[in-house]
C-alpha cells in the first residue's frame, strides 16, 4: 500500500494536481486546473481505503476517526511536499480528499495578488479578512502574508490552523504555529490563550463561529494585527456574515468593532486560464477608508459597491472589474468572465 500511495503522489506531482480524491468504487481522481480527471487505474475498493487510512493515521488519530468519523491531518511526501488530508466515511468505510500545499510559498506576482495586499500586511493592528469559496487559495494568500511579515518585521506571530499546511521558519519574526486538535482543542479556546502569549500578529485559519469572531475582533481592537479566513463569496457577504452571527446589542457592538478595526477584505476565486493550462486569481478588494468605516458603522452595506467602484485610487476593485481586466489581458476567456461575474450584463458589450 505504501508503494501505491507513493505512485499516486508522484502522478499528482507530474500533473501539477491541486487535489487527490480517493473514493470507493472509483479510480483515483485528480483535480488538475480546476477539473476532475480520473486516473487510468482500477477502481479503489473499501479494503484498499481501509488500508490507506491505517497507513496514514497514527494510533491517536485512528481512535479519533473511529469516534467522530471525520478527521483532517497534515502529511508530507518528497514528491508533493506538505498536504492536507481530510478523511470522512461513506457507507461505513473511509474515503479521502487530499489537498497538495507544495514545498514553498509563491511570490505575490506568481499568485496574482495586488500590491495593495502588502500594505495591509504592514499595518500595526486591526483585522484583515481573506474570503472566498473552498479551493480559492485563501490559505495560500494567508501564508503569503505571514511570510511577508516574517521577512520584514521583528515580532511574534502566532497562528491557529486546522491543520498546518505551510511550516514557517523563524526569520526576522518568531512564528508559533498551533494546530487544532493537536496543540489546542478549538479556534475559540486557542484565541483566548493566544492573547496571553504576547503576540504582535495573530493568524486564525478560519473564523467559523460566534466565539472565534468575537475574540478575533477584540484582539484587533486591543492593538494586535489579526489575519483570518472566512467562507463567503464576496466582500459584502463576508461583512454580512460576520455581523449576522450576532444578535441584539451584541450585533451593535460587533458593527462598531468591525468599523473601527477592519483594515481590508480580499475576496478571491481561482478560475481557468484561457488556454486551460493553469488557474488565474480573480479577486475583489475592499480597503477601509473613512467612507467604508461609516458605511459599516451605520450598517448601510448596500452602499459598499459604489464606494468600491469609485475607490480605485485607494486600491479597491470589484470582482467584475477584475474579471474584465483579466479578459482584456487575454488571461481568461469571455465565457469564463461572464459565468463568474456578479453582474453579467457589464460584459455583454466587451466581447471582441
Amino acid at each position: 500500500m505504501e508503494e501505491k500511495l507513493n505512485n499516486l503522489f508522484c502522478v499528482a506531482a507530474q500533473y501539477y494536481a491541486s487535489d487527490l480524491h480517493l473514493i470507493c468504487g472509483v479510480p483515483p481522481a485528480y483535480r488538475v486546473q480546476g477539473e476532475i480527471i480520473l486516473a487510468d487505474a482500477d477502481a479503489l475498493t473499501a479494503d484498499e481505503l481501509d488500508e490507506i487510512t491505517t497507513k496514514i493515521l497514527n494510533e491517536e488519530q485512528l481512535k479519533k476517526f473511529d469516534q467522530e468519523w471525520e478527521i483532517c491531518v497534515a502529511l508530507n511526501h518528497p514528491a508533493v511536499g506538505r498536504m492536507r488530508a481530510t478523511l470522512y466515511k461513506r457507507s461505513g468505510h473511509p474515503e479521502l480528499s487530499i489537498r497538495f500545499c507544495g514545498f514553498g510559498i509563491p511570490s505575490r506576482e506568481e499568485l496574482g495578488l495586488p500590491a495593495k495586499i502588502d500594505e495591509l500586511a504592514r499595518k500595526p493592528n486591526g483585522i484583515i479578512i481573506i474570503t472566498g469559496p473552498t479551493g480559492s487559495g485563501k490559505t495560500t494568500t494567508l501564508n503569503y502574508l505571514v511570510n511577508l511579515i516574517n521577512t520584514e518585521r521583528r515580532c511574534k506571530i502566532i497562528t491557529i490552523e486546522d491543520p498546518i499546511e505551510f511550516v514557517h521558519e523563524h526569520k526576522r519574526a518568531i512564528v508559533i504555529q498551533q494546530e487544532v486538535l493537536t496543540d489546542t482543542h478549538s479556534f475559540s479556546r486557542a484565541l483566548v490563550h493566544v492573547l496571553r502569549q504576547d503576540p504582535d500578529v495573530i493568524v486564525v485559519g478560519e473564523m467559523r463561529e460566534y466565539q472565534t469572531i468575537a475574540t478575533a475582533l477584540t484582539a484587533a481592537e486591543t492593538g494586535h494585527l489579526v489575519m483570518a479566513t472566512l467562507h463567503a463569496p464576496n466582500v459584502y457577504l463576508a461583512i454580512e456574515r460576520i455581523i449576522g452571527v450576532f444578535e441584539g446589542n451584541a450585533q451593535k457592538q460587533v458593527i462598531f468593532q468591525l468599523a473601527n478595526t477592519l483594515q481590508g477584505i480580499i475576496a478571491q476565486d481561482l478560475i481557468p486560464s484561457v488556454d486551460r493550462t493553469r488557474r488565474v486569481l480573480a479577486y475583489e478588494l475592499l480597503i477601509s477608508t473613512s467612507a467604508v468605516r461609516n458605511i459599516i458603522r451605520e450598517n448601510n452595506l448596500h452602499q459598499l459597491e459604489n464606494v468600491m467602484q469609485t475607490g480605485a485610487k485607494e486600491g479597491m476593485i470589484l470582482l467584475d472589474n477584475c474579471l474584465k481586466e483579466l479578459y482584456c489581458k487575454a488571461q481568461i476567456s469571455y465565457d469564463v468572465a461572464l459565468s463568474r461575474a456578479h453582474n453579467p450584463e457589464k460584459f455583454t458589450y466587451s466581447k471582441s
